[in-house]
């Protein structure tokens, strides 16, 4: 019944998707090379009307600029970083690269679900840790998935939610790009235990943690297929706003 439920939900943010998506069709198209969409639904619907779409944003101003910087940084800066690792790296590697770097954030993971007191699914993730990191060559492969015990991935938003926290503001953060004001405690949780608690404190190399964070955040991007204003859509910004909100609300009630 659970599952029937995250599905019906899924289906419900990709409609309101396909909706708002079908609103902007009487709009000129433009092409991803021109910059973001700055238009605001609010400029053609009633006012006086509540809409699925509607979120929370009352730094909309301030957020639309930080998502207007993204574009560009992103576009000049990140893209043509990542296409050069794709293009230098070959595909086994750039797996193995992931699977390392997902191996070694299952700290991140293992604190949260056992801040949930979820019992199995910590026992899961420690699992997971020992099996890649010995069978896995330091979690260069993922034995631990082909053994039958899948990823169990939690985070310190998560965390809050699982314990009634609110969304809070939504925000959209340099670089990071969307989030809210719970969600964006948790990262900054998260990245402090994980400096602190976890393998960066463990190697105590800031030279190794450099390099690490630095491949991390190319290969977290290079598996995000998300372009910024590939849709052509002049409310995007609506689109990706509404979108984050209703995954990190399935995330929390799963």
């Amino acid at each position: 019944m659970t599952a029937f439920i995250q599905r019906k939900r899924l289906l419900l943010v990709l409609l309101s998707g396909v909706l708002l998506l079908s609103a902007c069709s009487t709009t000129p198209k433009t092409t991803p090379t021109t910059e973001p969409p700055m238009r605001k639904y609010e400029e053609l619907v009633d006012q006086s009307k509540t809409y699925p779409i509607q979120v929370y944003d009352p730094l909309e101003g301030f957020n639309r600029g930080v998502y207007r910087f993204n574009y560009y940084f992103d576009k000049f800066i990140f893209l043509p970083i990542v296409r050069t690792y794709e293009f230098i790296t070959p595909d086994f590697m750039e797996k193995g690269v992931s699977n390392f770097v997902d191996n070694v954030y299952e700290f991140n993971n293992f604190t949260n679900n056992l801040l949930q007191l979820n019992i199995k699914d910590t026992g899961i993730t420690l699992a997971r840790f020992a099996i890649n990191t010995t069978l896995g060559f330091g979690g260069l492969f993922d034995q631990a998935t082909d053994m039958g015990l899948r990823r169990k991935k939690e985070d310190f938003g998560q965390t809050l939610g699982h314990y009634g926290v609110g969304n809070g503001p939504y925000l959209v953060l340099p670089i990071l790009g969307p989030s809210n004001l719970r969600d964006t405690t948790g990262i900054v949780a998260d990245a402090v235990a994980f400096s602190n608690l976890g393998p960066p404190a463990w190697v105590d190399d800031e030279d190794v943690t450099l390099v690490f964070n630095i491949v991390a955040a190319i290969d977290k991007r290079h598996r995000i297929p998300f372009r910024y204003h590939a849709t052509g859509s002049p409310f995007e910004y609506d689109m990706v706003r509404l979108l984050y909100t209703s995954q990190r609300k399935i995330l929390i009630e799963k």
